[in-house]
């Protein structure tokens, strides 16, 4: 229960912070789709439908409708759907839930009953009175049917699925999700008080009241797991964590008929027993968390935050996120790109060490679901400030690589967790492989394990793969591949840059590749011509047999391309004829062999290939340039 306490004490200390707080207990965020104005009596004044990005909407509500699934759900107290607070619904035709079907009045009923003993209790509020007194008369669909919010058949019954054309569209369709009908709308209210009118979301008395009156109506009590004392319980807890329409809950015992907790225990309580203040809080917060500090796709969320300062750095995100958007102001082909991108990064967590004490914890916690119904912690721990923040920079330099991630996203930095999972598995990986790589890669960046070969493996292998790819996803593969090398191989010390002393085989091998790859390139462009060079077709060739595959480039492939170089660029020919005899020269004679190349060889091609179209290369070749080629263009 430690992650319920943690997230309690972060609703505790973020609840007064203004417009940017965890929402209180007892309510929920639902979309509103209709907006009824009332006056101060009861009256009706206008309706209104309220657009896509205003309508999410806090709303008062009790463990069960907060929770409420299947098809015998229960009403919210004040704001809900039409066939809840319209006394008239089923006279339009409106068709409730399929758990109500014996008795279609049932949800109106459930609702005037919750509102009316709010009304009644000693935490009313005026604005109560106006909206009960009104709902008790029973028109809701008339008056919305006669302003023209509600679209009705010839029939006079509320029109469900638009079948004609476009244009004509009744408005309503266009604030409804893509499925919905005019029946499911969901009522927010708006009561004028002398002149202005209050929005039931947007006032705090309403919201303090309906806490305070909740609060009272809790009757069993019991020993709080997470407080360690007698507290009054919660029967269920919250949902829609990730997400308004999410239904999946961390906690949940109430299936009495199923194996939830029977075969362990003999009541629900006696599995997890929570108090009803802490598990709203918690489950408040840690919404609130998703919302502003996690990152999300598919079902897996991912967050992380500090014990007291909150804001940390995500784990799920690479480097990048660090410095914003100053991606392009820092170097990707210098001599000293390395040491430039590492003085950056300290910096950027050198603001977060500032605010983060020694002693200060940080969470980092990751939520998935298998069903629609159950979610769980598949991650979570709790480590000192100062730790993870090493961790973090320890993982963002070791897995540092320029990367390219198309035309206008040019970095140096370590990839995110999603940039492996897609470079490994293709950028339409199955979501769930995809948050499960996610997940795998968590421990490697917070505790510091291996990183997974496989996925080292198979990033190198797509990388070399180049011909099923296209330009900017084999770019985007090739940076992460030669970063995931890199950062499983620190003792070998690889820098980003060309290093010119190394003589490993499979180093120099991708530096002969990236040099026939330029020197075709440059003569292409000279001649006009824009295709795939020869050494970019025979990459994955080249990769399983480095030996053949060169000397059928050397000997056969370029030879019409260096004739073309003799008499239109022979200095450019020279240059790249010096820098092959002087990679073979690196060999040892012994080495120089057909055996397959490990992913080491994308180091050598891509630190050559930029060297080579570096702007000191560009100025050295100013005269062949001028004759028409373009020796830093790209295929």
């Amino acid at each position: 229960m430690s992650w319920l306490s943690e997230l309690y004490d972060v609703y505790e200390r973020t609840h007064e912070r203004g417009a940017d707080r965890p929402q209180p207990i007892a309510h929920t965020s639902q979309q509103a789709h209709v907006e009824i104005v009332l006056d101060d009596e009861g009256n009706w004044l206008r309706a209104e439908l309220v657009p896509r990005e205003r309508a999410a909407t806090l709303i008062p509500c009790t463990e069960a409708s907060g929770g409420r699934a299947g098809s015998r759900p229960t009403a919210h107290p004040l704001c809900d759907k039409l066939q809840y607070v319209a006394a008239d619904f089923s006279a339009y035709g409106g068709i409730a839930t399929s758990g109500f079907a014996r008795d279609p009045e049932e949800p109106h009923r459930l609702y005037v009953q919750l509102l009316s003993g709010w009304v009644a209790s000693e935490h009313t509020h005026p604005k109560l009175r106006a909206i009960l007194a009104y709902v008790q008369r029973g028109r809701v669909v008339a008056d919305l049917v006669a302003a023209g919010v509600l679209p009705v058949d010839p029939q006079g019954r509320l029109l469900g699925e638009w079948q004609g054309a476009k244009e004509d569209m009744p408005e309503i369709f266009k604030v409804l999700p893509a499925s919905g009908r005019p029946q499911d709308a969901v009522v927010r209210w708006r009561v004028d008080t002398g002149g202005l009118q209050h929005g039931c979301w947007e006032d705090d008395a309403l919201i303090d009241a309906w806490v305070a009156h909740y609060a009272g109506l809790q009757t069993e009590t019991g020993f709080c797991m997470v407080q360690g004392i007698e507290a009054t319980l919660a029967e269920q807890h919250p949902a829609k964590l990730r997400h308004a329409a999410d239904k999946a809950k961390l906690i949940s015992s109430n299936d009495t008929s199923g194996f939830t907790f029977r075969g362990r225990f003999l009541e629900a309580g006696q599995a997890a027993s929570v108090g009803f203040e802490v598990t709203q809080k918690a489950h408040n917060a840690l919404r609130w968390l998703i919302e502003r500090r996690g990152s999300r796709r598919g079902d897996l969320v991912i967050i992380s935050w500090a014990q007291h300062t909150i804001l940390v750095p995500n784990p799920d995100a690479g480097s990048h996120s660090l410095f914003g958007d100053d991606l392009d102001d820092a170097p990707t082909d210098d001599a000293d790109v390395g040491e430039a991108y590492a003085q950056r990064l300290r910096h950027a967590l050198e603001g977060y060490r500032a605010r983060l004490s020694d002693a200060e914890g940080v969470n980092v916690m990751a939520l998935d679901s298998a069903t629609p119904g159950r979610m769980a912690i598949v991650y979570h721990r709790r480590l000192p400030g100062s730790e993870f923040l090493q961790r973090l920079e320890d993982w963002y330099l070791a897995f540092a690589w320029p990367q390219h991630y198309g035309r206008a996203q040019r970095f140096v930095g370590a990839p995110a967790p999603i940039d492996i999972a897609q470079a490994a598995y293709g950028a339409r990986v199955d979501d769930k492989l995809e948050s499960t790589t996610r997940a795998r890669l968590l421990p490697c960046i917070v505790d510091g394990t291996l990183f997974p070969r496989d996925l080292v493996l198979r990033a190198c292998q797509r990388a070399a793969n180049r011909v099923g790819l296209d330009w900017w996803e084999w770019e985007r593969t090739l940076g992460i591949a030669c970063a995931l090398y890199k950062g499983t191989h620190l003792e070998r010390n690889y820098t980003m840059a060309l290093d010119r002393t190394r003589d490993s085989r499979d180093y120099l091998f991708g530096r002969l590749l990236a040099v026939a790859d330029n020197l075709e390139n440059f003569a292409l462009g000279l001649g006009g011509e824009r295709r795939e060079t020869n050494a970019a077709r025979y990459m994955a060739q080249f990769a399983n047999h480095p030996l053949a595959t060169w000397r059928r480039l050397d000997s056969e492939q370029l030879a019409p391309y260096r004739r073309r170089l003799m008499a239109r660029a022979p200095r450019f020919l020279g240059a790249r004829e010096r820098e092959i005899h002087e990679i073979c020269d690196l060999f040892d004679p012994q080495a120089f062999n057909d055996e397959p190349l490990s992913g080491e060889f994308l180091l050598g091609f891509h630190c050559q290939r930029s060297a080579l179209t570096s702007k000191a290369a560009s100025d050295a070749m100013t005269d062949e340039t001028a004759a028409g080629g373009d020796e830093s263009s790209t295929l």
